[in-house]
């Protein structure tokens, strides 16, 4: 039996909310409201948030921005890149990903950039392996809301 997948970026409201579950998988601190409360403001930034379909089954989102920095140049940022957990491993993260290259190269971007918890270690293999994503730095963040915490 063949399927067959596309990939079409959601951006109607009921796209959106075909999509939420999937993102709620990886941000599960998200309700519906308030992901739509963030999303407005985000998509006016530039975010896109991509869905893939499995036949007709939206099986894996990738959330990304592009921007220009002095170390990338132009670039394409990945925020959110998730295939529901019980289709994980039949390579739609990959055909996902593979996908934001192109799309960043029609956007004029140089790279593609994303980020991954330290304690991910399956998800780093998958962009190092699999994917040729080079480990080249960490990440830090200033919580700003406990700063006066710190007093």
């Amino acid at each position: 039996m063949s399927t067959t997948t596309t990939i079409k970026q959601l951006s109607t409201e009921d796209d959106l909310r075909t999509g939420f579950p999937i993102l709620n998988e990886l941000r599960t601190h998200l309700d519906e409201d308030l992901f739509f409360e963030l999303y407005e403001q985000m998509h006016e930034e530039g975010y896109r948030l991509f869905g893939l379909y499995d036949d007709e089954e939206i099986v894996a989102v990738a959330g990304v921005t592009v921007s220009t920095n002095f170390y990338l140049g132009k670039h394409a940022y990945v925020y959110d890149l998730v295939t529901t957990e019980s289709r994980r491993s039949e390579g739609f993260g990959e055909q996902l990903l593979s996908f934001v290259h192109d799309w960043a190269a029609t956007e004029g971007c140089e790279a593609v950039e994303l980020e991954s918890g330290l304690w991910r270690d399956d998800a780093h293999r998958f962009y190092t392996d699999a994917l040729g994503y080079e480990k080249y730095c960490y990440s830090f963040k200033y919580d700003l809301t406990n700063d006066g915490d710190r007093e």
